[in-house]
């Protein structure tokens, strides 16, 4: 196995959403704090961007070759990456406070978001669910939504909140998208990384950037780590697979938190990093309307 490369250095300040198009291989993620959504097409080595009036959380393909995305002050979709934004759902909650964050589809083509609640004195984060133009409530007991990702058989849903330093587990229904029977999944001690955004290979293996930890983790279907991946930044942010083969893990990083210091170890922070792996991820659920 190879040493984890930057793969594209986009000096963003909060790289998220690495998320793969195996119909165009081509590697979308966004700059949250920037407000921009990236397209890098792996062939070309282009790369794309579009900037947005607010912050964009995360992101799902469409079925027909648009988005559905996740913004501060709601979900919308948009048929092209340069296309206008449709609103799907406006926000509910206080948009001083809150924002969307992690997110994805489930196999059903369901898009599942959660929201992270900035002042932290209250578990405000929460985790919605976006189907046949109607939004649901799922969990509401974070105060960072991340990790979200599911099992290869669809029954397990994995959910992090990343200052608590836990990924849950919960059932998962994929025939209704209904979650139930929360439980710790795993939980990481204090001072040597939080688990932030997440991706489930075929084996049932679930991957997890560990913020502030500069570290990627392979954890087994029973909570056993199983391997770890230094990454050339002290925060990585979320992991993909992708490339021809889907062998190859993407890890989006954050600028924006390095220090001066950091930052001339860690030149290349707020990029996205790969590292070829030795098993293939799943692809990418579309969202379905």
């Amino acid at each position: 196995m190879t040493d984890m490369h930057c793969a594209i250095d986009a000096q963003a300040k909060l790289a998220e959403c690495p998320r793969w198009d195996d119909r165009t291989q081509t590697l979308y993620f966004v700059d949250i704090d920037s407000f921009i959504l990236y397209a890098f097409d792996a062939q070309s080595k282009a790369l794309q961007k579009r900037e947005f009036d607010e912050e964009i959380g995360c992101f799902s393909l469409d079925e027909n070759g648009g988005f559905i995305a996740a913004f501060r002050t709601g979900v919308y979709t948009f048929d092209h990456f340069h296309g206008d934004l449709v609103p799907y759902w406006l926000a509910t909650y206080d948009q001083k406070t809150t924002r969307f964050n992690d997110g994805r589809c489930d196999a059903k083509g369901r898009f599942l978001a959660g929201t992270m609640y900035s002042p932290k004195d209250a578990f405000n984060g929460a985790l919605h669910q976006f189907s046949n133009g109607k939004e649901s409530l799922i969990d509401q007991s974070a105060w960072t939504s991340n990790g979200l990702a599911f099992s290869p058989d669809n029954t397990i849903m994995y959910y992090s909140d990343t200052p608590n330093h836990v990924v849950y587990q919960f059932d998962y229904d994929i025939s209704t998208g209904n979650a139930s029977n929360k439980r710790i999944f795993i939980e990481f001690p204090r001072g040597n990384g939080r688990p932030d955004g997440a991706a489930v290979d075929t084996q049932g293996n679930y991957w997890t950037a560990l913020y502030q930890g500069q570290r990627v983790v392979k954890i087994s279907p029973n909570g056993v780590i199983l391997e770890e991946f230094p990454v050339p930044a002290t925060y990585p942010t979320m992991v993909a697979f992708g490339g021809p083969t889907m062998s190859t893990l993407f890890v989006s990083t954050c600028r924006a938190a390095q220090t001066e210091d950091e930052l001339k170890t860690f030149p290349h922070a707020g990029g996205i990093f790969s590292i070829e792996t030795d098993v293939k991820g799943q692809v990418e659920p579309r969202f379905a309307g």
